[in-house]
């Protein structure tokens, strides 16, 4: 398979409660009757909320909260300081702040992933994303929920025995086919790295010139933007080999790295605002082992405890708050929502957080450098 299905995102259009049940046998108490009117009171409120935000998402998204219903109650500060539900790519489209990862879920539980989140998020009123791999029902489940293409956004990536620009546009229709579209919302270059023919025993052999020079792969994407398959175009790990050059007619719109806890990676932060390039943190939570280590770090533990809200979601918002799109993982029904619900830190806590995750030397998991033989990352950048 040419590629690795990364993002589907959807959007509900609005919220149907379920038909009320009544009873004409008996005829309540005057308490229950008042208790009910009560009851239907805030339940029309809660309605009436949510389904206006959801309007004034459609109208202004980046402007709005990355929040559903969904445990803001529990909340201790202020929940007016909300975090943006989409960022705003140079195309003018609009991506989703929060997505949802499958990376590394059993392959039977991928499709199953996508399903339950769709399904999870119909109270949301914002657009939503998922993270799927290369297989496992990605074809499919976004179609069972009857759910038009028009209100997900789709990202896949280009794998690197493909970089050679006559290979390009066959890869991406293979993707298209394959989820039965006609385009796609971003494209990204899975890895700097560009794979030659492999060697007699199947190994993998470095395209050295395609990958120190990927410009004639970027130049075929622009043709895939002109001709409509691709609506936005990016990379993933590194990024200087391209921004630097003179000749591109669309700059990378995103750059998706490993981005949490322990790889904070905060000068690259600095630098992606100060070229207008939009990062996404893949394993947000950790990579591995780390994720364990990450939830019960005493930093995190405590902002958890002051807000009221649970571990991820504070290292999720963290994230948000930098300016990063967050793509948390997971294949359970509850923790997908708890995981779409992020919040604005008071500054104090941001900075405590910032400081505690800069303050041991930074850990990444995802390197294939040494088996490619190829400096990967040179800092991200």
């Amino acid at each position: 398979m040419a590629e690795k299905v990364d993002h589907i995102s959807v959007a509900e259009k609005q919220l149907q409660p379920e038909p009320a049940l009544t009873s004409t046998t008996n005829k309540p108490s005057p308490r229950k009757r008042v208790l009910r009117c009560l009851g239907y009171f805030l339940f029309a409120t809660v309605m009436y909320t949510t389904v206006l935000r959801g309007f004034l998402v459609r109208r202004a998204p980046h402007r709005m909260a990355c929040g559903g219903r969904a445990g803001i109650a529990n909340v201790s500060h202020d929940t007016k300081l909300r975090l943006p539900s989409h960022y705003t790519l140079p195309s003018g489209d609009q991506i989703p702040a929060v997505a949802l990862g499958t990376w590394q879920a059993p392959r039977g539980e991928v499709g199953q992933a996508v399903e339950v989140a769709l399904k999870a998020v119909r109270l949301s009123s914002y657009r939503r994303r998922l993270d799927l791999p290369q297989r496992g029902g990605s074809r499919t489940s976004h179609q069972k929920t009857g759910i038009s293409r028009k209100d997900l956004w789709l990202t896949s990536k280009l794998w690197n025995s493909f970089h050679k620009p006559e290979d390009v546009e066959g890869a991406l229709d293979e993707t298209l086919e394959r989820l039965q579209t006609d385009y796609l919302d971003l494209y990204l270059m899975h890895w700097p790295v560009a794979f030659g023919p492999p060697g007699p025993n199947g190994e993998i052999r470095v395209d050295h010139d395609l990958t120190e020079n990927p410009l004639p792969t970027w130049k075929k994407l622009e043709e895939m933007v002109a001709k409509g398959k691709v609506r936005n175009i990016g990379v993933s790990k590194r990024i200087t080999n391209l921004t630097n050059a003179s000749d591109i007619k669309i700059k990378p719109a995103i750059n998706q790295v490993e981005l949490n806890f322990f790889n904070p990676q905060p000068e690259l932060v600095k630098w992606s605002k100060e070229n207008n390039v939009l990062l996404e943190a893949y394993s947000p939570l950790g990579s591995n082992k780390q994720v364990g280590e990450s939830l019960k770090n005493p930093t995190v533990a405590e902002i958890a405890n002051k807000l009221k809200i649970n571990p991820a979601q504070v290292l999720i918002s963290w994230q948000v708050q930098r300016g990063a799109v967050v793509l948390p993982k997971s294949v359970t029904p509850s923790r997908i929502q708890d995981n779409l619900q992020v919040f604005k830190l008071p500054n104090d806590l941001f900075e405590k957080l910032e400081k505690a995750a800069s303050s041991h030397p930074p850990q990444r998991v995802v390197d294939p450098s040494k088996s490619w033989g190829v400096d990967i990352f040179e800092d991200d950048k």
